[in-house]
C-alpha cells in the first residue's frame, strides 16, 4: 500500500505544481557497488596506525599527513570511477526532465554518480562536495577545480609521484589543492556546499522524497525539519529503518516505502508522464 500512496503522492504533487525536492544518501550509491563511508574500505593505514574515515576527513588530518589524505581519497576515487549509474540515478534525472524547475536534487553523496546520469548542476545541490574537484587549501582563490586527468586512482600502501604531487598544487599560489570535500571539522557554507540554497529550497518544498539516507548530519536534519514545519509531505526510501522513517511513520503526511532506491525510484518516476504531469 505504501508504494501506491506514495505514487498518489507525487502525481497530486505534481499535477499542483509543488516543488518536489529529492535528497539522497549512501544507499542508492552503494547499489552501484560503491561501499558506504564508513565501512572496512574508510580504514586507512598511516604508518603503524589505523585511521578512522572521521580521522582522515579532516582538514586537522590534511594539514598534517596531505599525501596520506590524497593516496586515501585517489583510491576513494578509483572505487568511484569503476561503478556506473544505476535506475534510481537515471529516474531522478527522469523526474528532473519532467518537473523542471520545481525540481531540485540533494545529494550527500561526492562520487558523481548523479552527474554522470544526466542531473543537471543547476538543480543538483552536492551538499558534501564532489571527489572530483579540488580547490586551495589555504583559500588564495574561490575556484573548484576538476581534478588533473593524468592522476590515476591508488591502491591501498600506495604513495604519490613527485609528478602527481605537481598536479596537486594550485597553479595560483603553488601551495597543496585538496579534495572539494565537506570534512567532518568545516561547516556547511553557500559557496562551495549550496547550504544557504538548500535551506531555501525546503522553504517552498511541498513534497520531499529522502533516498538512501539515516541523516547522520546536520543538513538533511534540518531540511526534513523544515519541510515539515510548513506542511509538507515526506516519502522515505530506504532498505532499512532509520531515523528519516520513523519520521514519516509517526506522521500522516510521511510515507516509508522499505525497498531498494533503484525499484522504488523507478516506479515513481514511473507515474510522471505529460497526461498527469500537466507540465
Amino acid at each position: 500500500m505504501s508504494m501506491l500512496e506514495a505514487k498518489e503522492v507525487l502525481a497530486e504533487t505534481v499535477r499542483g505544481r509543488g516543488r518536489i525536492t529529492v535528497l539522497t544518501g549512501a544507499g542508492i550509491s552503494a547499489e552501484s557497488g560503491i561501499p558506504t563511508f564508513r565501512g572496512p574500505e574508510g580504514f586507512w593505514t598511516v604508518g603503524s596506525r589505523e585511521y578512522h574515515p572521521q580521522e582522515m576527513a579532516t582538514f586537522n588530518m590534511f594539514s598534517k599527513d596531505p599525501e596520506s589524505v590524497w593516496v586515501w581519497y585517489l583510491y576513494r576515487m578509483g572505487l568511484c570511477k569503476q561503478a556506473h549509474p544505476n535506475a534510481g540515478h537515471l529516474a531522478l534525472t527522469s523526474m528532473e526532465e519532467r518537473i523542471g524547475d520545481r525540481f531540485t536534487l540533494i545529494t550527500q553523496n561526492v562520487d558523481n554518480l548523479h552527474i554522470r546520469a544526466g542531473s543537471s548542476l543547476e538543480r543538483t545541490y552536492q551538499i558534501h562536495g564532489n571527489i572530483f574537484f579540488t580547490r586551495c587549501a589555504s583559500s588564495c582563490t574561490n575556484a573548484i577545480l576538476p581534478l588533473a586527468d593524468p592522476l590515476p586512482s591508488k591502491e591501498k600502501g600506495g604513495s604519490l609521484t613527485d609528478e602527481e604531487k605537481d598536479l596537486l598544487r594550485c597553479p595560483a599560489c603553488g601551495g597543496w589543492l585538496r579534495p572539494h570535500v565537506l570534512w567532518f571539522d568545516e561547516t556547511y557554507d553557500e559557496r562551495n556546499y549550496r547550504f544557504n540554497s538548500a535551506l531555501e529550497t525546503a522553504q517552498r518544498t511541498r513534497l520531499l522524497i529522502t533516498v538512501g539516507t539515516a541523516g547522520a548530519t546536520t543538513l538533511p536534519n534540518h531540511i526534513v525539519n523544515i519541510v515539515y514545519s510548513n506542511g509538507g509531505q515526506m516519502i522515505d526510501i530506504n532498505v532499512a529503518d532509520n531515523p528519516f522513517a520513523h519520521v514519516a511513520r509517526q506522521s500522516d503526511r510521511g510515507i516509508f516505502i522499505q525497498r531498494a532506491s533503484s525499484e522504488a525510484l523507478e516506479q515513481l518516476a514511473g507515474t510522471i508522464d505529460d497526461k498527469n504531469s500537466d507540465l
